[in-house]
């Protein structure tokens, strides 16, 4: 089975807000999902956006032999890095009613953002801290109340080890792990997406010094080579240099001495939950 386990079909890989801008438009949601289908997958994991172009890929799937999951909208905290494609909360009440507002409208899980970004310029630096460990396991506990498996976009050791103490059911991303995180999410039963290709496709591009690039690449692959715990593919589509279809993913994951087997056991973990 071929599978991309985070993906954005509501982004194109080259502009985010012109691709924000375009909104709902059938013929590029079927032009990408063919791209899908002749490429052999058959399982995509939408990481959201709040305009409703997951949602409608959704609905078209079905014709290209798809499963297609998606939690509508990301949840992020205001003031805090994801208003851009998700919606924001104010407050743990004002959460819950959002979690409440996913699931009846459709969302096949729910998506929380729990920290900040790589900064591609400088190694080892993100453009946020995370939030509190306490908070992190309230969204945690307030969406498993509800019954819905939680993706968390997440970087920073800190966050990872309360999202893991959390039952978190995976983790995105996850730069800068140290070997006390990448052991709490083993322990918990967490399904970690690194989506190393939206790191290893910017080495040579010019757009960010490969002097800060390529050793936050080599810190990936280093963790990914060392956690016990299951993994799956996910690109991240849609992001800058990660085009719908990109196959760089399992590549990636190769060179860290990740087998195809390891990685069906991470597609079937997160069919399972999501």
């Amino acid at each position: 089975m071929i599978a991309d386990c985070h993906m954005h079909m509501v982004l194109d890989g080259v502009d985010w807000k012109s691709s924000i801008g375009r909104g709902v438009d059938d013929g590029f949601i079927r032009k990408t999902l063919q791209t899908y289908k002749d490429l052999g997958y058959r399982y995509l994991r939408d990481g959201g956006d709040r305009f409703g172009v997951g949602k409608r890929a959704r609905e078209l799937a079905a014709d290209y032999g798809i499963t297609y999951r998606t939690p509508l909208a990301p949840l992020c905290k205001a003031g805090h890095y994801g208003s851009f494609i998700g919606l924001a909360w104010e407050d743990l009440s004002h959460y819950a009613q959002l979690v409440r507002r996913q699931k009846e409208e459709g969302g096949d899980f729910i998506k929380i953002m729990i920290s900040g970004l790589m900064d591609f310029s400088q190694c080892g630096v993100l453009t946020e801290e995370g939030l509190s460990p306490t908070e992190i396991r309230q969204l945690v506990h307030i969406a498993h109340e509800e019954g819905m498996a939680v993706m968390a976009h997440c970087n920073g050791a800190e966050a990872a080890i309360a999202a893991a103490e959390a039952r978190v059911d995976s983790i995105e991303h996850g730069a800068y792990l140290n070997e006390e995180a990448l052991c709490a999410m083993a322990e918990n039963g967490v399904i970690w997406v690194p989506t190393v290709s939206t790191v290893g496709n910017l080495i040579g591009r010019g757009r960010f010094p490969d002097r800060a690039v390529i050793p936050i690449f080599e810190h990936f692959l280093k963790n990914i080579a060392t956690y016990q715990g299951l993994l799956a593919p996910g690109t991240d589509a849609g992001a800058w240099s990660v085009p719908h279809g990109c196959e760089t993913e399992q590549a990636f994951l190769a060179q860290a001495g990740i087998t195809d087997a390891r990685l069906e056991e991470g597609i079937h973990a997160i069919m399972e939950k999501f």
